[in-house]
């Protein structure tokens, strides 16, 4: 996996906006013979678009899992349940919604009216026909097991046609976690562990099928974190939380036995739906957990400002790992508001002064196909190129962010004393 050696490298978590064309095609089921052939030209285009903008390490815009509007939170995830086998349509399940997934949320208790009205999604929270929406009344009803071995190597076929279009070395491919998955009521294995260990081997194939092909696989697990909110928070339960979670990740470790750990990278992030938040676990919480997964590169919430001030819980906290990298979310889906490029320099100094520069890579909070207007979204990806490179001078030579020997940061009253020594301490 690529390091920041010279300069900070950038990336994002995964999904992008799809052309409008893919979508329709994608909302008519169109046949393979129409679908495939626009499906590879379109992530042909989107490697090109990404790496014009600035970005260093690409993927495919996750185009080969169905988006079927353009506003849509869960095409991340509902993709693999076309490559599962085990589940049926319940409908007093389906009756439930989203509720049927929330049923332990002090937030959504506590926020009922918003959520009823708005339910964080848009357009008061209008969810029919997106991809989560197909997903509301699955049930596992019998052993689980993966099919999706075309799809896969149809989807890295594509990313690495685009790759070499595009002449990248480095591409991506966002693959979901046991611990997502198991969000989809169980009605066949006689535990909750058995479920998510069933999933875990089940995901072992495309896991390995990714990285056999030379792509940096990342596992996107926002249940990890999610959960708390959703399962535990209404009876304030950190204890059963973290059992939860301790085994989520022996089951994902189980799933990636074998795949080494420097291709493999872990995005955890508290959901995106546009929501209060504010009974989300605290990072601090889980951290020590979180580390322990067998993946090189960790992408956490760096931008959101429900938990931008968690930069502090690698600095007083958690040690990073060596040999492990951090990439931190400097650009936000949860709002509209571009972030300035000052702002997100100045989010990019706080690691590299943590953990030293060659140890950061600059991120989005979570993906912003589907979340945020297409506008929008590349702007924000051309404004994390513009921060991580700050100029000085008439000279307009680009000075890395991790190189300078200090940078004042002022926030109201306070200072930030803040060195490119990667063992130094910021002060507040």
């Amino acid at each position: 996996m690529k390091r920041s050696q010279t300069r900070i490298l950038t990336t994002h978590v995964g999904s992008l906006p799809r052309p409008k064309d893919l979508i329709e095609l994608y909302q008519k089921d169109a046949a393979d013979g129409t679908l495939l052939p626009r499906l590879k030209s379109a992530v042909v285009e989107i490697v090109l678009q990404q790496v014009a903008t600035g970005i260093d390490i690409v993927d495919d815009g996750e185009f080969g899992k169905a988006m079927r509007r353009s506003v849509d939170y869960g095409a991340w995830w509902s993709y693999i349940y076309d490559r599962l086998s085990g589940y049926q349509i319940s409908q007093a399940q389906a009756a439930r919604g989203r509720q049927g997934w929330t049923f332990g949320s002090k937030e959504r208790a506590e926020f009922a009216e918003f959520y009823a009205e708005d339910g964080g999604m848009g357009s008061a929270g209008q969810t029919g026909g997106s991809s989560t929406s197909r997903l509301f009344g699955l049930v596992c009803t019998s052993p689980v097991k993966y099919s999706g071995h075309a799809s896969v190597r149809r989807d890295i076929d594509n990313l690495k046609a685009g790759l070499a279009t595009a002449h990248v070395e480095e591409g991506f491919m966002p693959a979901v976690s046991p611990a997502t998955l198991q969000i989809i009521p169980n009605e066949y294995y006689k535990s909750r562990e058995d479920y998510t260990w069933a999933l875990a081997e089940a995901m072992r194939g495309e896991y390995k099928a990714i990285v056999d092909a030379g792509i940096i696989l990342q596992i996107d697990d926002p249940a990890l974190v999610d959960i708390y909110d959703w399962w535990f928070s209404r009876d304030g339960d950190t204890a059963g939380y973290r059992k939860w979670a301790e085994f989520q990740i022996e089951a994902l470790n189980h799933a990636l036995d074998g795949i080494p750990e420097d291709r493999v990278r872990l995005h955890i992030c508290w959901g995106s739906w546009h929501g209060p938040h504010k009974t989300d676990v605290p990072l601090k919480d889980v951290v020590d957990l979180l580390i322990k997964v067998k993946a090189q590169a960790y992408s956490v919430e760096a931008g959101n400002v429900r938990h931008e001030h968690e930069w502090k819980v690698w600095r007083d906290i958690a040690k990073l790992p060596e040999g492990k990298i951090l990439i931190p979310g400097v650009v936000s889906h949860a709002t509209n508001v571009l972030e300035h490029p000052e702002v997100i320099a100045d989010r990019l100094v706080r690691y590299a002064s943590i953990v030293g520069r060659e140890n950061v890579i600059a991120g989005t909070d979570c993906g912003l196909g589907g979340r945020i207007h297409p506008q929008l979204a590349w702007e924000k990806l051309r404004a994390l190129k513009e921060g991580r490179i700050l100029r000085r001078g008439s000279s307009g030579r680009g000075d890395d962010v991790g190189r300078r020997s200090m940078k004042r940061l002022r926030f109201s009253n306070v200072h930030f004393n803040v060195s490119s020594n990667p063992t130094s301490k910021a002060r507040y």
